[in-house]
């Protein structure tokens, strides 16, 4: 009863601390029975509501894993909060935060989210509904030759496509420099929508960049099509230049929306999330030339309930997600997190939920979920984007135009 009442409290508290100024931190302190130091603590699903779909899960853990809760107590803050439609965010060796505004601006901000400038010079791009300039990631020789990479929807007379860039970021004349595209998802289409466009290096200063099926009920099919560049994961070496055709640079198939990658930080397995149709999100672990199922596979439906496809969310030779989420979060931007602030935290995902509203922590064991937690609820945003700061505290960006950063109490 005393554990019951002691929740209460702190619900009551944390509930007070949303009409603070939103420059304010406010604090999440854990209540927990008492366990051991570094235990990990498991309480039933987050999810109790009914799903959409009928299908079972092909192993126990494939979906509605056991929640958590995050030990420490850790405060978090609004940085900024006049950002114009952020997509991506990263972080400078400095410090310093880059981060990409849809409609075609490159923000530079102070670790502490104070704006430095806003950069604009981008090829022209496609920047209607789901389209615009997307991620960023900064060379992994940042300091010698001073590169952002970019994803955007390129736009010509032909359609768009998802496209890479990249740019020498001038700080001391507030501009991009050299300017090239470098990579272009073809073929160039109509529509908005379902354009992928993470991108991420590996230690081998490769890139991963992933790609939509163009969210079109006739064009799903080339996430199939090995010779089509949409509804892929591609490998690119860094010094790639346009390519016209794709059996060299598919790494994976058979995606539908892939908006979050990143590459474990220990076993450098390669990690991705999936928007999905109705009560399909998946997180899947991405293997070389496996076949992820879309459109022939999926544990979801159509939004309008009618089956999809053969209505299967299994078949032999292609990939079972490692998890699922029915009813969907609409997984954004990830991250594993490796940094020196959180111990708790260490190898574990961070996924930016936009329908879930929260910061969906995804914690692993090998190649399976144990369990999930869902951070900063409370603000119901629809979180873009996280990114690790060099002290280990955490950012998030959110369609809303914020900018959060989360930190240890200690």
């Amino acid at each position: 009863m005393k554990k019951i009442i002691h929740l209460i409290i702190v619900l009551l508290l944390i509930s007070a601390c949303t009409s603070t100024p939103e420059t304010e931190a406010i604090v999440n302190i854990p209540v927990l029975p008492e366990v051991e130091e570094d235990s990990l603590v498991l309480f039933p699903p987050l999810e109790t509501r009914i799903p959409n779909t009928d299908f079972k899960p092909a192993f126990v853990g494939q979906t509605r894993a056991s929640s958590t809760q995050t030990q420490i107590a850790y405060s978090y803050s609004i940085i900024n909060q006049d950002l114009v439609e952020p997509w991506g965010i990263d972080v400078l060796p400095d410090g310093k935060l880059v981060i990409t505004e849809k409609q075609g601006q490159l923000v530079v901000l102070e670790a502490d989210g104070s704006l430095i400038t806003r950069i604009t010079g981008f090829p022209t791009i496609n920047t209607q509904n789901q389209g615009g300039l997307l991620d960023v990631s900064i060379s992994p020789e940042f300091e010698m030759d001073s590169t952002l990479y970019f994803t955007y929807a390129s736009l010509t007379t032909q359609g768009s496509a998802t496209t890479i860039g990249r740019a020498e970021l001038d700080l001391q004349s507030n501009r991009l420099d050299n300017f090239e595209t470098i990579f272009v998802a073809l073929p160039y289409l109509s529509g908005n929508n379902h354009l992928g466009g993470r991108i991420i290096f590996d230690d081998k200063q490769n890139i991963y960049l992933t790609t939509g099926d163009r969210q079109d009920f006739d064009r799903r099919m080339q996430a199939q099509d090995i010779n089509n560049g949409n509804g892929k994961i591609h490998y690119l070496s860094k010094d790639v230049n346009i390519v016209d055709g794709f059996t060299s640079t598919v790494f994976s198939l058979g995606h539908r929306n892939v908006q979050g990658i990143d590459i474990h930080p220990i076993t450098k397995e390669v990690w991705a999330n999936e928007m999905g149709p109705q009560g399909g999100d998946e997180l899947n672990w991405i293997q070389k030339d496996k076949n992820y199922g879309w459109p022939i596979v999926s544990y979801g439906e159509e939004y309008n309930g009618n089956p999809i496809g053969e209505n299967i969310a299994s078949k032999d030779g292609m990939e079972e997600p490692r998890y699922y989420w029915d009813p969907v979060i609409a997984p954004s931007g990830m991250i594993f997190y490796d940094g020196a602030m959180f111990e708790e935290w260490q190898n574990n995902l961070f996924i930016a939920g936009l329908r879930a509203e929260a910061i969906v922590r995804v914690i692993l064991d090998g190649d399976m979920v144990l369990a999930e937690e869902h951070i900063l609820t409370s603000e119901k945003q629809r979180f873009r984007d996280v990114a690790q700061g060099i002290d280990g505290s955490l950012y998030a960006i959110t369609d809303a135009g914020r900018l959060y950063q989360i930190k240890t109490n200690e």
